[in-house]
């Protein structure tokens, strides 16, 4: 039986009851390499990589890494074909480590160091995406030292409100990223980088939030970036070909959730660029989109053993997993809601609303409120958690010193680990002992 919803492609359950990601059992997972454990369908990963090369065609697809950034991921969205954004020196340092050629990146961030913009200089990554004066002056220090003309795109916060929650809304006025238009900064910022020798803007990005739902505000992204650019052009007599409309369109978590098709929203964005270019008399720039979460959110499952079942009457049932908001922040951080069900066998008994936590010492470790689980549900069965690649491993702490779970990759019957599972031993490895 296929898994409906926000299941991996892959997804099935046995005669038994029992899911299989990638022709693989997850009860045949949990016994070889322990709970919790992330599951990734490698042919959902490379799927949903094609689907957005298809979907933006003649568009530069690049995954946000920083919704999992880890060498085997980066590896297979390389293998497909996009380009790959970085926001950190650590995430930089793992996608070369990897084998990604530095023209295969693009820095992101919004405190760059003189450290990190350096170590892109000298690897030579493809662009670098500029967030303040601050970081103009810098790299301009930094570009001249190397005595090089550094191709760069300013991040513009476009004054859009996603209506996404708060954490991660970006394209707002009064944002942490970019030069706000609605302030004259980001006219600010192009007229002084104009002034500098040692730096080329050669396009403009603007990023409007994540987990967005519909396209409206992706059109209007497009429309405001395509008419700065129209402007700037009046203005300055400089034709900017390149821009980056960032990423954020939302996945499915629970089946409540009904995201767009990237169809649908490639052809809105490429519709929308080509009319206003027209109505504009401006070439069509060469255009970049940035998806992470819609790449690998939904191949992963995370597996978890059910250890407490705390029934209080005429209260809440209590499940409590062998994992939580160490490998999974976003229910705490963000009131997300997970899929989550029953997974190492079948169950004819009537289901029941019951909270299923972590085992941390917090009462916000959530995994998730009201889930509908069977309630013969018992200790040592199998929990999976729907739509997990993202921002849960490249989030992971090792809160109450809990090592940090392991990742593997399944595919036609076959297992690959991704990440090795974190040992006491590595949890204390940075520890310095007074004694």
């Amino acid at each position: 039986m296929i898994m409906p919803g926000p299941w991996p492609y892959t997804a099935t359950r046995s005669d038994v009851g029992v899911l299989t990601v990638g022709g693989v059992a997850v009860t045949d997972l949990a016994v070889e390499y322990g709970t919790p454990l992330w599951v990734v369908d490698e042919e959902d990963l490379r799927e949903r990589c094609r689907r957005y090369r298809e979907g933006f065609p003649g568009v530069d697809v690049t995954y946000a890494s920083k919704a999992w950034c880890t060498m085997g991921v980066l590896q297979i969205v390389d293998e497909e074909g996009l380009l790959i954004d970085v926001a950190s020196e650590g995430e930089m340092h793992t996608a070369l480590v990897a084998g990604v050629p530095a023209d295969r990146l693009i820095l992101h961030g919004n405190n760059k160091s003189e450290h990190e913009l350096d170590r892109a200089l000298e690897a030579g990554v493809l662009r670098i995406v500029v967030d303040s004066f601050d970081e103009l002056e810098r790299l301009e220090r930094l570009a001249a030292a190397r005595d090089v003309v550094v191709p760069i795109w300013l991040r513009i916060t476009p004054g859009i409100d996603a209506h996404t929650h708060e954490y991660v809304r970006t394209g707002h006025d009064d944002a942490k990223f970019g030069f706000t238009l609605s302030l004259g900064l980001a006219d600010e910022a192009f007229a002084r980088a104009l002034e500098l020798d040692h730096l080329d803007v050669v396009g403009i990005h603007a990023h409007i939030g994540s987990q967005i739902f519909g396209t409206d505000p992706f059109i209007a992204n497009a429309e405001v970036t395509l008419d700065l650019l129209a402007r700037w052009r009046e203005q300055h007599g400089v034709v900017l070909d390149e821009l980056n409309l960032g990423g954020g369109m939302g996945i499915r978590y629970t089946h409540e959730d009904h995201p767009v098709e990237v169809a649908r929203y490639g052809k809105a964005v490429l519709e929308t660029v080509a009319e206003r270019c027209e109505a504009l008399d401006y070439p069509q720039p060469r255009l970049i989109v940035e998806p992470g979460r819609a790449i690998v959110g939904p191949s992963t499952v995370t597996l978890y053993e059910v250890g407490t079942v705390k029934p209080l009457p005429g209260l809440t049932t209590w499940v409590s997993i062998d994992g939580g908001m160490s490998d999974n922040i976003r229910p705490a951080l963000y009131d997300a809601e997970h899929e989550v069900a029953l997974v190492s066998r079948e169950s004819d008994a009537e289901p029941r609303a019951v909270t299923v936590v972590g085992k941390h010492c917090e009462s916000g470790d959530l995994v998730r409120e009201h889930a509908p689980l069977p309630s013969d549900l018992a200790v040592g069965d199998l929990l999976a958690v729907a739509a997990t690649g993202a921002y849960t491993s490249s989030m992971a702490s090792n809160y109450n010193r809990l090592p940090r779970p392991a990742a593997v990759l399944v595919r036609d019957g076959q297992v690959r680990p991704l990440l090795r599972r974190e040992t006491l031993d590595d949890v204390v490895r940075r520890d310095v002992s007074l004694r």
